[in-house]
């Protein structure tokens, strides 16, 4: 499957994640981005992929609170993106002290949440945007997550259980799918200096943070279960991108 690059990603968002190294962006503003790159039509039985996710069996801290699956793609120089073969996830120690240095083969996602609309117009806007802040890269990696943290009466989700971290890309996007009966789940950004620089919670669909790795450092504080007995878990779509020819990593977030 491919996808080819057609638009140009709002000016205030380049101006922003150029200044600051990230934003926030709110889900009316970040809906209006993307219908530059195509459709959300299928967001629907996109969202609902998240329930058909695999319990992440690596956690190190033998926490059963984290489901996902995972691909890889290439975006290219002329504006197509396409899927690579299945591959493991790695992280080097010195970015996830907690689960790296291993290489983690998690599921695949799932070829009909791969070639949806909705997967497709998203990353066909972070090639836009990540391109123009970048445009001497001429191939990225791209690595998509499909995250959810669970939370129980007994015990709390943890979004960034390495705490507060880089994940030695190039660019981030989190995006958030659904939240259903959580409290917190609050993203903070850091500078190179330990630094807060801002603070945030992603609460409505679409709603989403883009981060320059290179410059920043993100975290975000456990979700709890505001009602026992319900389901309680945040649903998260993250995007990493990093030039091509760098053996590196991806991310937790």
């Amino acid at each position: 499957m491919s996808r080819t690059l057609l638009a140009v990603p709002e000016k205030w968002l380049l101006a922003e994640l150029s200044a600051h190294g990230f934003v926030f962006v709110e889900a009316d503003a970040m809906g209006r981005a993307l219908e530059a790159f195509g459709s959300l039509d299928d967001w629907a039985g996109f969202a609902a992929s998240w329930h058909d996710l695999e319990l992440d069996t690596y956690m190190a801290d033998g926490g059963r609170y984290r489901r996902r699956r995972h691909a890889v793609f290439a975006a290219l120089a002329n504006g197509r993106i396409e899927r690579r073969p299945h591959q493991p996830h790695f992280q080097a120690v010195d970015y996830n002290p907690l689960n790296g240095g291993v290489a983690r083969w998690f599921e695949p996602v799932t070829e009909e949440a791969a070639g949806s609309h909705a997967l497709q117009t998203i990353l066909a806007f972070s090639h836009g945007l990540f391109s123009r802040l970048a445009p001497s890269i001429p191939t990225w990696r791209v690595e998509v997550h499909q995250f959810r943290i669970e939370a129980r009466p007994d015990a709390d989700g943890l979004p960034t259980p390495e705490g507060l971290h880089r994940d030695g890309v190039d660019y981030v996007l989190v995006l958030l799918v659904n939240r259903r009966n959580i409290a917190s789940g609050t993203t903070s950004i850091h500078g190179a200096d330990g630094r807060e620089l801002g603070r945030f919670t992603l609460t409505r669909p679409l709603d989403a943070a883009l981060v320059d790795d290179a410059r920043v450092s993100h975290g975000v504080t456990p979700v709890r279960a505001i009602e026992p007995a319900a389901a309680a878990f945040r649903d998260v779509l993250v995007v990493t991108f990093r030039r091509d020819d760098v053996v590196a990593t991806a991310e937790d977030a």
